[in-house]
């Protein structure tokens, strides 16, 4: 006889709970290997070894539903919602277009661009600058728009869009609702508009879906969606993770000193930044069949969270799992995801990270934090939307 499953206290999901989204994340984890959220009526994972075989087994924790899943979002209905073949299908046409072979061209550009952002910051030199307006967003909301052949006019809208988009993956509370607020239409104006071919530059990674469209290897209809993923998902969380490492940068200085004497550290510094505090809180699933975990029984048709974040700090796999630590052995991490479903642009992510990372290491000698962290008011994605930083440079 199955056990009853235990339920959690806490709304996980409210203002309280996002300011302080790691302990509660890991309360919840220590709780139980199973746990009911039941004001959401959803079962959580947070334990690495149910977690990583949740994220493998796509057949029994599937993509096509999760909780809180809406096909009229804002959010595009491709890949995330997807399972193979399907996925698989669709998920080749983004793979091919980010291969190391098709971004290595854009190498350079993202070197020159960290190199100019990081010799403006110069003059701020030992005054509070926000890491994240002043710099990893800054940076990605120029390299990712300029990639995907986007034009100039509404790039200020990537932000609010990409609020938009977290939020359809977390419950309809007050969160979402001010997330949602685009009183003149203008943001998912835009959105729309600017995935359309036209309005791709020629021989951009965005024009690139509509010619994989051309031959057949997806539709003209899913060409748009993955320029709107692309332009969403693979912002926000490349952002986050950069200013993160940035955070660890001031925490650990004695792990930033690594970095610098060692250059090529600085990809295992975005990796142990992923790990640390990764950019998203949870992955939606649904059942597909009853599922027992010591002693519990998850019921077939139960939308699950998998709590990768919380999973990512799990004593049970990570020796001082809050501890920032450059040369860890990050094999077996969660934060780009695991199995099918993991994340396609990883890449493109390691490059740019590489790029400013790499940009910083070469001439700030030291980061202070300048301030408390502001955290992201959204319920699944995570990290700070505000980093108050001093920069010592050379």
């Amino acid at each position: 006889m199955s056990k009853p499953i235990p339920e959690f206290d806490t709304d996980i999901f409210s203002r309280e709970s996002i300011r302080n989204a790691n302990a509660v994340d890991d309360r919840l984890r220590e709780f139980a290997p199973v746990v009911r959220l039941p004001g959401e009526n959803i079962t959580m994972l947070a334990r690495y070894k149910d977690v990583a075989a949740g994220l493998k087994d796509w057949k029994t924790f599937s993509s096509t539903s999760r909780p809180w899943h809406d096909p009229n979002s804002v959010r595009p209905e491709l890949l995330l919602t997807d399972d193979p073949p399907k996925h698989t299908r669709v998920r080749a046409v983004i793979s091919n277009a980010l291969s190391p072979k098709a971004l290595n061209h854009m190498a350079e550009n993202f070197r020159r661009d960290a190199r100019n952002l990081v010799d403006s910051l110069r003059p701020r030199a030992g005054e509070p600058v926000d890491a994240v307006a002043s710099i990893t967003q800054a940076f990605i909301h120029k390299v990712l728009p300029d990639l995907l052949g986007l034009p100039e006019k509404g790039r200020e809208h990537l932000s609010a869009f990409g609020n938009m988009v977290w939020a359809t993956m977390g419950p309809m509370n007050e969160i979402f609702h001010d997330a949602m607020r685009d009183t003149s239409g203008e943001v998912l104006d835009w959105a729309g508009k600017v995935s359309n071919r036209d309005n791709l530059a020629p021989g951009s990674l965005g024009m690139a879906m509509y010619e994989a469209a051309d031959r057949g290897e997806c539709t003209e209809q899913e060409a748009g969606l993955l320029v709107g993923i692309l332009l969403s998902a693979a912002a926000d969380t490349t952002v986050l993770t950069m200013a993160n490492a940035i955070r660890a940068f001031s925490q650990f200085p004695e792990q930033y000193q690594l970095v610098r004497a060692n250059p090529s550290l600085v990809k295992a510094a975005f990796e142990e930044s992923l790990r640390w505090d990764s950019p998203s809180r949870m992955a939606g699933r649904i059942a597909m069949t009853d599922v027992e975990i010591d002693g519990y029984v998850i019921p077939k048709g139960e939308r699950c969270g998998l709590m990768f974040a919380a999973a990512n700090r799990d004593p049970r796999r990570w020796e001082d799992p809050l501890q920032f630590d450059v040369r860890r052995n990050n094999i077996g991490s969660l934060g780009f995801g695991h199995g099918v479903h993991a994340c396609v642009g990883r890449v493109l992510a390691l490059l740019e990270a590489e790029a400013l990372l790499g940009a910083l290491v070469e001439q700030v000698v030291a980061f202070e934090a300048a301030g408390d962290p502001v955290p992201w008011m959204t319920t699944v994605g995570h990290g700070p939307i505000k980093l108050p930083v001093r920069l010592r440079f050379a």
